[in-house]
């Protein structure tokens, strides 16, 4: 079934500590949220396993407490199970205390003799609550528990990956099942942390569904129920105008770039597209395509001729252009209409070290997409997760960020952020950021403000890559578009 708005949001480490105590002031007892986040990893554990030597790992805190639940439920259904936990059990405090009080088994130390003969592992140690690598016994476990053909199951996180960043703090297990409670966390998603995830259930343990609404959660997975409502679906009453008139500049040399941008975002609803071309590339323009008009340009002058006519309502600057100062005329000229605007590749690394001229410069919507290193020559002061620093470059450029990988993160000036989850890997070739360029452009043509058309771009270009698969070239995007437009309409909730 389709994803519910509720259900794609993501939440924080420090907000999903806040769930759970508002939680607990609505009157939910937390050893009911405990035992009820227990018996998810148990039984998400029995429907995908027949019963076989378990061993359950269990920290000093409520991730260890989850572990002692579920250490007890799978005993109770026949299973073989040893328990380790790291630490002193009288040391155990609140509701992990309780949960430990009815293990009626064995409690081992934490050492690597713990894991003798088990299949499963169900890794309790720290979930989310880790915030500095592990070390000692816990770090020298946590390196084995991947070994000799063993199966990780992760309570709440791998131990070891950053719920909010997804980075690894010294060293993480891989999981084959990550069983997390409520809420997926930013960590799931971004990686290197999703590799170590495996499959992710989600568990609903008793919170009450309002208090997601008093949190308000501002980052979520990049999906449908983000942006659908905006979706642009024309009516009988549109015509090629209506559907938006894009423009994007064109390069004398890569040509390649602006085409596919072109061909993109016709293929993503675009009415009209035109290139404008150095006049020496203009013939190959022409001829590359039909269906796309060409307007030659000599001069940035020109350029801000082309632009002048009020039909064209989305320009796309960048792709194939060049590192020079006509690009960066062009880009500001671009920017000055007050049309949404689309800077990619090299409209980016023209301004390097000068996000601030863009953020002076801008008068309407403006999508920047760069790739890591565009980025930080872009906003090379900003540190931290890829999240964050996102985030931090929205706000201080105004401008919607799409910061492009496998986990593409897109961020809006007023702090919504989302995280993509459907780019395959073969997405890594030449030109595919040029397509995501002209989507975006053509939905921004189509009247989707910046935040919604930049994720509705992302996903339908993942999308489209996952449906081509192995031996994927950018030029193979476009026109698997309808298939995906076509299975995204058919949805219920979309027309």
């Amino acid at each position: 079934m389709p994803m519910t708005f509720g259900e794609i949001a993501l939440l924080s480490v420090d907000e999903m500590a806040r769930a759970d105590r508002a939680a607990t002031a609505a009157g939910v007892p937390g050893e009911r949220l405990m035992e009820n986040a227990g018996a998810g990893v148990a039984r998400a554990i029995v429907e995908r396993w027949s019963p076989r030597p378990v061993a359950v790992l269990c920290g000093p805190g409520n991730n260890g407490g989850d572990g002692f639940v579920v250490a007890r439920l799978l005993a109770g259904a026949g299973w073989p199970v040893r328990l380790a936990l790291l630490g002193a059990a009288e040391k155990l405090s609140g509701d992990a205390a309780a949960m430990a009080g009815r293990w009626e088994g064995t409690i081992e130390p934490l050492e690597a003799r713990a894991l003798k003969g088990a299949e499963i592992v169900v890794d309790a140690l720290f979930g989310a609550g880790l915030s500095r690598p592990p070390t000692g016994p816990a770090a020298a476990v946590i390196d084995r528990l991947g070994a000799a053909g063993r199966t990780v199951v992760a309570v709440d996180l791998p131990s070891g990956v950053d719920g909010d960043s997804g980075a690894v703090l010294g060293t993480a297990p891989k999981a084959a099942l990550t069983v997390t409670f409520f809420r997926r966390k930013p960590g799931h998603l971004l990686l290197p942390g999703r590799l170590h995830c495996g499959e992710v259930v989600t568990v609903d343990i008793g919170i009450p569904a309002k208090v997601l609404t008093e949190i308000s959660p501002q980052a979520f997975e990049n999906a449908p129920p983000l942006w659908r409502a905006r979706f642009p679906i024309p009516s009988l009453l549109d015509h090629k105008y209506t559907r938006g008139h894009v423009v994007m500049m064109g390069g004398a040399a890569m040509t390649g770039a602006a085409r596919l941008a072109a061909r993109a975002a016709l293929r993503a609803g675009a009415g009209m597209a035109t290139i404008a071309s150095p006049p020496e590339a203009a013939a190959v323009y022409a001829t590359g395509m039909a269906g796309v008009l060409v307007a030659p340009v000599a001069r940035p002058a020109d350029f801000v001729d082309v632009l002048e006519d009020p039909r064209k309502v989305s320009v796309l600057v960048g792709p194939g252009n060049g590192v020079s100062d006509a690009t960066r005329a062009h880009a500001l000229a671009a920017l000055a209409t007050g049309r949404p605007v689309v800077l990619d590749a090299d409209a980016l690394t023209v301004f390097a070290g000068a996000a601030e001229t863009l953020a002076s410069a801008r008068r309407g919507e403006l999508v920047l997409t760069p790739h890591e290193g565009e980025f930080a020559r872009l906003f090379g002061g900003l540190k931290g997760s890829k999240l964050a620093r996102a985030r931090a470059a929205a706000a201080q450029s105004g401008a919607v960020i799409v910061l492009k990988g496998g986990d593409t993160v897109v961020a809006s000036p007023d702090g919504r952020a989302a995280i993509a989850a459907n780019a395959p890997p073969w997405l890594a070739t030449a030109g595919a950021g040029d397509v995501l360029a002209g989507m975006a452009l053509a939905l921004l043509g189509q009247g989707m403000p910046g935040f919604e058309a930049a994720c509705t771009a992302v996903w339908l270009h993942g999308e489209a890559a996952a449906g081509f698969g192995p031996g994927l070239v950018a030029e193979d995007l476009p026109d698997r578009l309808p298939a995906v437009l076509r299975a995204l309409l058919d949805e219920p909730g979309t027309g």
